[in-house]
């Protein structure tokens, strides 16, 4: 049996107020992929935090063993020096720096005192070919998307000798091109010897890479299980996780259709940053009151510009079409206007466009409909507290109150609030973007079972989702999208992801 590299021991990790993680286990072989599996909260983070020395030796309690030898890091770079690398869902480059300068940050190739730029750019080229990154060494990260930047993490990593690998989050905000090319490097390292632990929400990536797989609940080890024999499945996964079984993923919901609330018609936008170029082009599709509907779509099929564009014309040039609501046609040309005609639009990057990380709850939930708590100009903090605080209790986000800093808040929790700050405008017209990336199975289970509720409450919701599984178990009725044209339309009883498959790889509508 192949000796474990790692080992940690009863640690127990606590913050005030807050035990993170409590007597927790966790060894992890040599040479293999060990993911870490838990709710948002379960420690997941905080344990990896423990292990890089982002939390110095003496801030909590137990042991780690790495290679055998104990190892009491006071700082990140403690760690690297003995070869375990972090990389955490917020990538930490720098964007106004090149490529190579970002993979040899505070590691310069340096020569009596200055950097030896040819040294630095050939070596970095030479990592970059390892990871399958093709592109020029002198490039400025900020030109990367975020697949290619987490790329370049990785082959920041390799620059230090890496030996293990942690990865948090790794295809969170990666399409899936992007994912499968990350899943197969971590693959190739594993046959250079490179060792890794994976910390991810997405299942079925853990199921196609994992060697085994450690599942957190609550902070503490509930089990420890071996995939490489093909006989755990999602569900036995998400058993542990959650701590009972979930026969159902997804609540159990009557629609109660009503009226037709919002009908998009012949809805055609051009992209800002190619001139010509349609992205949605003649578009039709209706909502009616207390209905679930879907948009499945390939990455790049105009899913999310679709809904932008409709949403205040946020996105695009050149828009053109209907918008009828309630049977009357509506003029919609800034966000204002679409609030004000009962729209709403919860966006795909909470973290970037969805939220101010660094204000608290209230101030979040309050933001689109301060219009609701001002009289002259003034708002009602008093009124703010109250509205945020039902918030809070009524969608159970967990927060010691109201006044807590948002950015601080796990993914599921922070999804919560968006949608407080959306369903707090009173809008007839959902558009969730991904309402469920990058959070638990926990977490989804509660934002399904709020989007039921809105639905139950007479509004029309429209869910933009990559996982056809969710659309599947979610929606009334289901649209696929492709090319920027609707090619299909199926009730919940019709469709498949056979046939949204079919319909999402088609050119003609």
């Amino acid at each position: 049996m192949t000796a474990d590299l790692l080992r940690m021991r009863g640690i127990t990790k606590t913050f005030p107020g807050v035990k993170a993680l409590q007597d927790v286990h966790l060894s992890v072989r040599r040479g293999e992929i060990h993911a870490v599996c838990g709710e948002n909260g379960a420690g997941k983070s905080t344990l990896m935090k423990v292990l890089s020395g982002v939390y110095p030796h003496g801030s909590y309690e137990g042991e780690i063993s790495f290679g055998g030898e104990p190892c009491e890091f006071a700082t990140v770079r403690d760690s690297e020096r003995r070869g375990i690398v972090i990389i955490h869902q917020e990538l930490a480059l720098c964007p106004r720096l090149s490529v190579a300068e970002n993979i040899f940050l505070g590691n310069e190739r340096a020569k009596s005192g200055l950097v030896d730029w040819n040294r630095t750019n050939h070596e970095a080229g030479e990592l970059l070919r390892r990871v399958g990154l093709r592109v020029n060494p002198v490039t400025p990260v900020a030109d990367l998307g975020v697949g290619k930047q987490q790329l370049v993490e990785i082959a920041k990593a390799l620059s230090k000798e890496v030996r293990l690998l942690i990865l948090d989050e790794p295809t969170a905000a990666l399409n899936d091109d992007d994912s499968a090319h990350l899943l197969d490097l971590l693959r190739g390292l594993r046959e250079e010897g490179v060792t890794s632990v994976i910390i991810s929400h997405k299942l079925n990536e853990i199921a196609a890479i994992a060697d085994s797989l450690t599942i957190l609940r609550d902070g503490r080890t509930i089990e420890t299980l071996d995939l490489r024999s093909g006989h755990v499945g999602e569900d036995r996964i998400i058993s542990g996780m959650v701590g009972r079984d979930l026969e159902h993923r997804f609540p159990p919901h009557e629609p109660d259709l009503g009226e037709e609330v919002l009908r998009i018609e012949d809805w055609t936008v051009h992209s800002p940053a190619q001139r010509g170029r349609a992205v949605v082009r003649g578009a039709n599709l209706s909502l009616r009151r207390g209905e679930i509907v879907g948009l499945a779509g390939l990455m790049g099929a105009g899913r999310t510009e679709l809904a932008m564009s409709v949403f205040g014309r946020s996105y695009g040039t050149d828009i053109s079409g209907r918008l009828v609501k309630d049977g009357r046609e509506i003029d919609v040309r800034s966000v204002g206007d679409a609030i004000r005609h009962g729209l709403a639009y919860a966006t795909e990057d909470r973290k970037r466009y969805g939220l101010n990380l660094v204000e608290d709850i209230k101030r979040n939930v309050s933001a689109a409909g301060l219009g609701k708590l001002a009289r002259r100009g003034w708002v009602n903090e008093h009124e703010e507290h109250r509205v945020a605080s039902e918030f809070r209790r009524s969608m159970n986000i967990k927060a010691p109150g109201v006044l807590s800093v948002t950015g601080e808040l796990s993914g599921g929790n922070q999804q919560k609030v968006v949608l407080a700050k959306w369903i707090f405008t009173d809008p007839d017209v959902l558009i969730l973007d991904e309402p469920t990336r990058g959070i638990d199975v926990g977490a989804k289970y509660e934002i399904y079972s709020i989007i039921n509720s809105l639905a139950d409450a007479g509004k029309a919701v429209l869910v933009i989702s990559s996982e056809l599984p969710e659309l599947l178990g979610l929606c009334d009725r289901i649209y696929a999208l492709s090319a920027g044209r609707i090619t299909g339309e199926l009730t919940r009883a019709e469709a498949t992801q056979e046939r949204l498959m079919h319909y999402m790889t088609q050119e003609q509508g």
